[in-house]
């Protein structure tokens, strides 16, 4: 097995053991951070490599992958002035969180756990459990009463056991983790484990790559967790380290209105969040997290690449799926959040990339 680096806690920097099933900080119970600082590749290094998300192989503290499915390496086409799209919603699964899944199936097959388990809105469970069913692992996937038919047909479609838990998606992660203190249980968890954080950072590798080694003005991202945005921090902070980038893109985080607790303390200058926001109904179902885990880490992110957060309402997340939908491209709602932020022309003439992370199939199109 390849050596496989620790993780440590960046809260108050216990360490755990590269090898270990433990899913948290040992003191605070907190997301844990893995001690990785890889130097990635040239652009003309990755000339004949592979077609998917491991020719960053440099980045990625996993290598010779077995449970692949050939993720990654998704269009970049133009929508509208400055702004253009990547479309990672051809992912396997139809979701963009097939980059931080095959990692975090990958580390479990080598860890050789009993079992594994998740929590999700859907996307996440979707893709653990698929690629769980290629690394031949049981899986278990705890999902908030709710969530969408098609989701949970696929789920279920790659053998994954699925537990739906009685309340929001709060509840769903509750669940999950009072069974991921089970031993001989590998809690694939998209927010906790670091893993999944160096698998989506590979979007950003994508785009410098596809950009002819710059990247935008403006990284447009969804924020509920916040797994994509600080997957995005890594990979420039690893270019720009590498000096491979002259500068940093600003990071734009976007956020649902109806549940936008990051926003909110962004907008009291808080370094952290103040308190629970209560989860009220909205479309983007998939960012609609109250109290995200790693929410400290997701401002200081934010503030540090000289960002800012966004709101979009209910009607603009509709009108902003009928317009992608016009255009060739059917998302899901919590996918076209980016969109909806930024298409009536908020960035001005700075050139943008948003990304659309879910099939408009997994839950069909927003009404009301």
């Amino acid at each position: 097995m390849t050596l496989l680096p620790e993780r440590y806690c960046p809260v108050d920097g216990a360490r755990v053991p590269a090898d270990s099933l433990a899913w948290c900080c040992p003191v605070c119970q907190g997301p844990l951070d893995l001690d990785f600082a890889p130097t990635p590749a040239p652009l003309k290094a990755l000339t004949g490599r592979a077609n998917s998300l491991w020719r960053y192989a440099e980045t990625l503290p996993l290598g010779a992958p077995t449970v692949s499915l050939g993720e990654g390496r998704t269009p970049l086409v133009p929508l509208r002035d400055s702004v253009s799209a990547k479309l990672d919603f051809l992912m396997p699964t139809l979701s963009f969180k097939d980059r931080g899944a095959v990692l975090l199936a990958e580390l479990a097959l080598r860890l050789a756990p009993h079992r594994v388990i998740a929590d999700s809105s859907g996307n996440a469970g979707t893709a653990v459990a698929a690629y769980c069913a290629r690394a031949r692992l049981p899986c278990t996937v705890y999902v908030p009463e709710g969530t969408s038919a098609k989701k949970l047909e696929q789920i279920g479609a790659h053998g994954a056991r699925l537990e739906v838990v009685p309340g929001d998606r709060e509840a769903a992660a509750r669940a999950a983790r009072e069974a991921a203190d089970t031993p001989g249980t590998f809690y694939a968890s998209h927010v906790h484990n670091p893993y999944f954080l160096h698998g989506t950072k590979t979007y950003v590798h994508e785009l410098w790559e596809d950009l002819g080694g710059r990247l935008p003005d403006v990284l447009v991202v969804p924020v509920g967790n916040g797994t994509l945005l600080l997957g995005a921090a890594l990979a420039v902070a690893e270019l720009h380290g590498a000096g491979l980038i002259e500068r940093r893109p600003a990071l734009y985080a976007v956020q649902a209105a109806a549940v936008a607790p990051l926003a909110r303390a962004w907008e009291e200058g808080l370094e952290d969040l103040k308190s629970v926001t209560p989860v009220a109904p909205t479309l983007a179902e998939g960012i609609a997290i109250p109290r995200p885990p790693r929410a400290r880490q997701i401002l200081r992110a934010v503030r540090e690449s000289g960002g800012t957060f966004l709101t979009v309402t209910e009607d603009r997340i509709r009108h902003a799926q009928r317009d992608l939908a016009s255009m060739g491209l059917f998302v899901e709602a919590t996918g076209v959040a980016c969109w909806a932020a930024v298409r009536d022309g908020a960035l001005g003439t700075r050139s943008a990339v948003v990304p659309l992370c879910g099939a408009g199939l997994k839950s069909g199109l927003a009404t009301g």
